[in-house]
């Protein structure tokens, strides 16, 4: 992948107002996989304390978001089956890391897992994403230096 597309994926993330209410951030992108990482806040807490799901959820989805688009066009998701298997202890660094299985012309499927900064797994993802074809603008639209002036 180009270094100005992984640039721009990075500054896409920056800029997605949900995931910098999580404090989620791009690590890594390639075609076809990517690589999330979020503290887990108090603020992210369910009734009993622990990290509730939701934000699990937030941050496999930012990974399956950011890989499924890595080839350059729209896909969104279809299906997400999540197994939760362990509680991360308060405070820890979560990363998700997808990576495709599977890619058609219009449907693609990427595993994709979480874990803590001591390496335990925390949970597992399978995901189904439908592939639009339709080019993502924000690679499209030009950088101001490649501007040219008019005639």
């Amino acid at each position: 992948m180009d270094s100005g597309v992984k640039k721009k994926f990075r500054e896409r993330v920056k800029q997605e107002p949900f995931a910098r209410n999580l404090g989620i951030e791009l690590v890594d992108i390639g075609e076809g996989a990517s690589k999330v990482r979020m503290r887990a806040t108090e603020e992210m807490n369910n009734l009993f304390g622990m990290v509730h799901g939701g934000a699990i959820f937030a941050l496999i989805d930012e990974a399956f978001e950011t890989a499924s688009n890595s080839h350059g066009t729209l896909a969104v998701a279809l299906n997400m089956n999540i197994t939760y298997l362990n509680a991360p202890a308060a405070g820890a660094v979560l990363t998700a890391e997808a990576a495709e299985i599977n890619r058609t012309r219009k449907t693609a499927t990427y595993d994709i897992r979480v874990t803590d900064d001591t390496g335990t797994l925390i949970a597992v993802c399978q995901a189904l994403v439908y592939r639009k074809g339709t080019p993502l603008p924000f690679l499209e639209a030009p950088d101001a230096s490649d501007k040219r002036e008019s005639p």
